[in-house]
């Protein structure tokens, strides 16, 4: 098998919705007594966890993809540069302009990254200080 051939198969294989660490998060919050609603389409976006009553969503960004400045996030391709460039660029720029139309609706958002995760309980207090 070629390398761009790996490539593309592993790239098909990366899923955009119930991650693991989007799982995770909607496990522990759900534990804590929150209640949810997942990738509402009528909403810009389509927000990862949605808090209806409380006018509130969450996103979780994988940091390749959404362009987070942190060690994954920066790493850049080395092959086809320019593509990846403009496809992380044009994503940011997406992102940027849902959480505007959400904010505009009069919803607040939580942008949660992929890295942090890591840090799993600062994580979820984040999330419980935002609920509140």
């Amino acid at each position: 098998m070629h390398v761009s051939e790996l490539r593309s198969r592993t790239m098909r294989a990366v899923k955009s919705i119930n991650t693991r660490p989007e799982v995770k998060l909607r496990k522990a919050l759900h534990r804590l007594g929150y209640r949810y609603r997942l990738h509402r389409k009528n909403l810009p976006g389509k927000p990862d966890i949605v808090f209806p009553g409380r006018k509130k969503v969450i996103f979780l960004h994988g940091c390749f993809w959404h362009g987070h400045d942190c060690a994954r996030g920066a790493r850049t391709p080395k092959t086809n540069t320019a593509y990846w460039r403009a496809k992380i660029s044009s994503n940011r720029q997406r992102d940027d302009a849902h959480l505007q139309a959400l904010h505009e609706l009069g919803w607040e958002t939580l942008v949660i990254w992929e890295c942090e995760i890591k840090r799993f309980p600062e994580v979820i207090q984040c999330c419980i200080w935002f609920l509140e």
